[in-house]
């Protein structure tokens, strides 16, 4: 007996590198479990009647109205930069007529689509897992499980439509003030002129860079809403995510920084699918 005990203890610290592995492999797996039945229950909730437009409406709201500001200032910024930079390059060549075309095809097909997911991961996304979370912790999930009210009819599934409605009209509300910034950049400020700057653009846009523009927002809404819902759902759940109110704001910066990591990793996947 003793002698089988020391066996095991020398053999141990040999094991335990493997143990470390397997225990993250099966951390990870069991997660993205969670996180893939979650994604079908909220889908799930849209179908279950009665829906609660109420909630639609204030989600809308305040993923929607709440992020025009800063959509806007961060499309106008955008834009006259990409105004001024797409004039210098071409300018090079003596091809400034094409910079209304540069400056539309950039913005449509990618910056659109990426910069609007971002800004709304940082401002809704994260208040969306901090809510959910706070309800968690506060056991205000579990009362209303108690009272027999599917959490994500009530709860999630609302999100998911507002996210889904409301970041594909921001993303066309990005593409036409930072098409507007790179007017005001190129035509206003450096002299280009103003009808080569929207024939250039109207010959060059085509539906399918359109469509593709459109597709992406979908994505991206899809992503970070499941994210960030999904971490605040399982906050007690997650591996050294603490405990009470710390919890929260770590899976909160966690969810910001898998949905940004994933918005951008998807635009890679997307853009070599479709292109």
């Amino acid at each position: 007996m003793n002698q089988e005990s020391s066996t095991q203890t020398d053999i141990a610290p040999v094991l335990k590198p493997f143990a470390t592995i397997g225990g993250q492999a099966l951390y990870l797996v069991t997660d993205m479990g969670k996180m893939t039945i979650f994604l079908f229950l909220a889908v799930l909730g849209l179908l279950k009647r009665p829906f609660r437009f109420s909630e639609l409406l204030k989600q809308m709201w305040f993923i929607g109205a709440g992020s025009v500001t800063v959509i806007f200032f961060t499309a106008l910024s955008s834009g006259m930069v990409l105004g001024l930079q797409g004039y210098y390059s071409l300018h090079k060549f003596g091809a400034e007529g094409m910079l209304g075309s540069a400056v539309s095809l950039t913005l449509i097909m990618e910056l659109g689509p990426v910069l609007t997911a971002l800004m709304v991961t940082g401002r809704a996304g994260s208040a969306m897992c901090a809510e959910i979370g706070i309800m968690r912790i506060s056991e205000q999930i579990d009362a209303l499980e108690c009272m027999a009210v599917d959490p994500f009819r009530y709860l999630i599934s609302p999100k998911f439509l507002a996210a889904l409605l409301s970041v594909p009209l921001l993303t066309a509300m990005f593409d036409v003030v930072g098409i507007f910034g790179g007017y005001l950049a190129g035509v206003k400020l450096m002299g280009v002129n103003s009808g080569a700057f929207f024939s250039g653009m109207q010959q060059s846009v085509t539906n399918h860079d359109i469509r593709l523009g459109v597709i992406k927002s979908f994505v991206f809404a899809l992503l970070l809403v499941w994210i960030c819902t999904g971490r605040g759902y399982f906050v007690q759940q997650i591996r050294g995510a603490g405990f009470g109110a710390e919890s929260v704001s770590k899976v909160t910066t966690q969810a910001v920084v898998i949905s940004s990591i994933s918005i951008l990793v998807f635009d890679y996947l997307l853009t070599a699918i479709l292109l």
